[in-house]
């Protein structure tokens, strides 16, 4: 067991603190706390580990596994669904590398899958794996292989009949190994294994494409005889077990005692100060970036000798942040200091982040900026600072940053820094929400039937449907709709997919991360395509005149060929931003049983709905957040069948809280709700949208509706409307404890708002709001 100095460390980190403070005395620490330390946990290796192996690892400095590992282990030798879920570096991996090569090297025609949400985990995780193979005889014949899109096509072939342990992801899974399994019938026959990964990240659309993805190998899999054991990896998460169950549909265990240990550690929250004479919308103030506060921050720890990692959230802002860094430490006379600084993002060639990674651990690089992208998995040690530049999202993303610090015993330092926006305003003021409240649940819906169809008809290619599949998903009115249009036919032996002749494969129709028609964004310079988006959405983001980033680059928008879903886009880095401006109108298609009535003139509910978007034109803001100029554009409508959270307010009840402003009350509401929904489920501001309205067609009434942005909805409203008061009362308590007068981006002011948050009404929105507390039972 590893020796504590539980002094020491917390003095360090208080020290590193009081450096940034001294620097940025005009600033805002708004919380300063420190976690205690935590010493290891070890157990005794498991009797039946392969003996090689375990020399191995004890040769490698592993004396004794800790104890999440051992239990890991012990449930997926039993044969039984595991997920571990556990800190930042706290070795998951060899939880699932002790069973699964143990296995493989006891019957020599066994196979495992890794599957993982991005390259560079994989990456890794795969040089673990040949370094154990490669050491060990008994391993020899076990050839760990990459299978995803850079694997050459002429490789392929090879790793499907040799290799016995194959590292892929989910997208690769679902269009090329599932439509094509009797190529894989070896390896799938003899399955013993599979891993998912970091699955935690695995919500929303995405989550429940990936959900029916390991339905149909696991269906696929048994098909051929074998029963594999499924192993989760995740952060720390409000409940793995109920989240990995969901994903495969089969129970599953959870270990969530981190043996690992962790240094002592130093949160302190901080809110950037105004800069003089700036304003924004309606004169609005602006604070200082997130991203250049927390520049100046890392150079001030580096120059205090403190290993710093700051984490941004784009490609584009790693690089700044990386670069405005080295020329604050130049401006304080450590030129060698600031060459020893880097960025580290998605984009780079998997050698330049191997050695990005080996001297950030090593201690080569004094500071490096990255993207979430050195969140998941990859194992870099000995820091002793972590910025997070704005809130990541979720609670748990936060803790995996927080963990990237004092993983070696030492005492550490964890800056928040926030973004002017209501969730980051909250939690700054608000520590208990971020420090001591447990993490989201991860949010998603894989009976979701915009989604369930599509992978219905992928399955039923695969293989033909039984009944008891089909009745398991709860699929058979989608199995129906399927016949009736012809792409599938039942029949005594189950449900068959019916060829459809120059129709493109049904696999190439559904992507993971999104349904629907999509735009690809072609940039017109060099011909090369940069990404795809959701047309439900893309408007909104690829309308002419647009500046779009990708990758860390930025373009502008040329032209939106709608008929060719296609945008093309040049080069570009103009001193602005844009922000669309739409309409929306929202159209109730659908109420179930979920109406309350919990107050006399108070209905809350959760229902079905049509929303209709149309970009109207879009808003050129420079870099200090002020209006430049307003462009009209000429688009038509997209309209999305989604689920909504949705709340009506008689009249009479607006009166007597004495709002006179009812159009700008309820849209001033509505924006604080969606800018607070992230802190209730694992979403961003940006997967849901808002209308609200002074008498609704459907309702008569003042109503708000806050819904999914996505084709049947992620499961973001509905968790909204399950803790519809938790959400509402912290939504509350961010606008009334906003300092600004009449609304900022702090509180009611939204940065996607298609009406150029107008009207906007603060004083009416902590009226509503506060008496929507009282009457759910939430004491404002």
């Amino acid at each position: 067991m590893q020796d504590f100095n539980p002094v020491a460390g917390a003095q360090l980190g208080l020290e590193l603190a009081a450096s940034v403070k001294n620097r940025f005395a005009e600033e805002s620490c708004t919380h300063l706390t420190t976690i205690p330390p935590r010493p290891s946990i070890t157990a005794d290796w498991p009797e039946w580990v392969l003996p090689e192996l375990r020399e191995y690892l004890i040769d490698q400095g592993i004396k004794a596994p800790y104890s999440h590992q051992v239990a890991t282990a012990e449930h997926a030798w039993q044969r039984r669904h595991v997920v571990v879920a556990t800190g930042t570096s706290s070795g998951k991996s060899l939880g699932y590398l002790m069973p699964i090569l143990s296995k493989l090297a006891i019957n020599p025609q066994a196979t495992a899958l890794y599957l993982t949400p991005t390259k560079a985990l994989g990456s890794d995780q795969l040089g673990n794996a040949l370094a154990l193979t490669a050491a060990i005889p008994q391993l020899f014949d076990v050839h760990p292989c990459a299978y995803d899109g850079d694997t050459l096509k002429e490789a392929r072939a090879g790793i499907r009949e040799q290799s016995r342990c194959v590292f892929s992801n989910p997208d690769m899974l679902h269009a090329a190994i599932l439509p094509h399994h009797s190529r894989w019938m070896r390896f799938l026959r003899h399955l013993q294994f599979v891993v998912v990964d970091e699955c935690h990240t695995y919500r929303g659309v995405f989550g429940a494409g990936v959900s029916l993805v390991l339905r149909r190998l696991l269906r696929i899999a048994r098909r051929y005889g074998a029963s594999p054991t499924v192993i989760f990896a995740s952060a720390t998460a409000a409940d793995p077990a109920e989240h990995a169950t969901l994903l495969i549909g089969e129970p599953v265990q959870a270990v969530t005692e981190d043996g690992a240990p962790s240094g002592a550690r130093t949160v302190m929250l901080w809110e950037p100060g105004f800069i003089e004479g700036a304003t924004g919308e309606h004169g609005a103030p602006v604070r200082r970036a997130a991203s250049t506060e927390a520049a100046g921050m890392m150079a001030t720890l580096i120059a205090e000798g403190a290993r710093t990692l700051t984490f941004v959230r784009s490609r584009r802002g790693a690089e700044v942040v990386a670069m405005r860094t080295a020329e604050e430490l130049v401006g304080m006379g450590r030129l060698q200091d600031a060459r020893r600084i880097a960025a580290y993002r998605a984009g780079y060639l998997a050698e330049d982040r191997r050695r990005l990674e080996q001297q950030l651990d090593s201690g080569e690089l004094l500071g490096v900026a990255s993207t979430n992208a050195l969140e998941l998995g990859i194992d870099v040690g000995g820091l002793d600072a972590v910025i997070t530049a704005g809130f990541p999202g979720t609670i748990a993303s936060f803790w995996q940053q927080a963990g990237r610090a004092g993983r070696r015993g030492q005492g550490s330092l964890v800056v928040l820094v926030a973004r002017d926006e209501p969730m980051d305003t909250y939690l700054v003021h608000h520590a208990e929400a971020l420090l001591t409240r447990p993490v989201e649940r991860t949010v998603f819906n894989p009976h979701n039937p915009h989604i369930l169809s599509g992978h219905l008809l992928c399955a039923a290619e695969e293989l033909p449907l039984t009944e008891s599949e089909v009745d398991a998903l709860g699929a058979r009115d989608i199995a129906e709709a399927l016949a009736a249009q012809g792409l599938m036919r039942h029949r005594p032996r189950g449900w068959f997919a019916l060829p459809q002749p120059g129709a493109p494969d049904v696999h190439a129709q559904v992507n993971l991360r999104g349904s629907g028609q999509r735009i690809s964004i072609v940039d017109h310079s060099d011909g090369r395509l940069l990404g795809t988006i959701d047309a439900a959405t893309g408007m909104a983001q690829v309308h002419p005149g647009a500046v779009y980033l990708h990758q860390g680059e930025s373009f502008v928008v040329d032209k939106l060929l709608l008929d060719d879903h296609v945008a093309l886009v040049h080069p570009d880095a103009p001193a602005y931003s844009t922000h669309a401006r739409t309409t929306t109108d929202i159209r109730i298609i659908g109420v179930d049983d979920s109406v309350q009535n919990p107050s006399p003139g108070f209905w809350l509910s959760n229902v079905d709905v049509e929303v209709t978007d149309q970009v109207v034109g879009y808003t050129v803001k420079a870099s200090d957040g002020s209006v430049l100029e307003t462009v009209p554009l000429d688009l038509p409508p997209q309209q999305l069948r989604t689920r909504a959270v949705a709340y009506t307010v008689d009249p009479l009840v607006l009166q007597q809280l004495g709002v006179d402003d009812v159009p700008g009350t309820l849209h001033a509401a509505e924006h604080a709700a969606i800018g607070m929904l992230p802190l209730i489920a694992t979403c961003d501001r940006w997967d849901i949208g808002g209308v609200s309205t002074a008498e609704h067609p459907d309702t008569g009434l003042p109503t708000v509706f806050v819904y999914d942005g996505h084709p049947g909805g992620a499961g973001f409203a509905d968790c909204g409307f399950q803790r519809f008061g938790q959400w509402i009362a912290a939504t509350f308590e961010a606008v009334r404890s906003c300092e600004c007068e009449s609304g900022c981006p702090s509180c009611v002011q939204s940065p996607k708002c298609g009406n150029g948050n107008q009207p906007l009404d603060k004083a009416g929105a902590i009226q509503l709001l506060g008496a929507m507390c009282t009457m759910l039972g939430f004491t404002p």
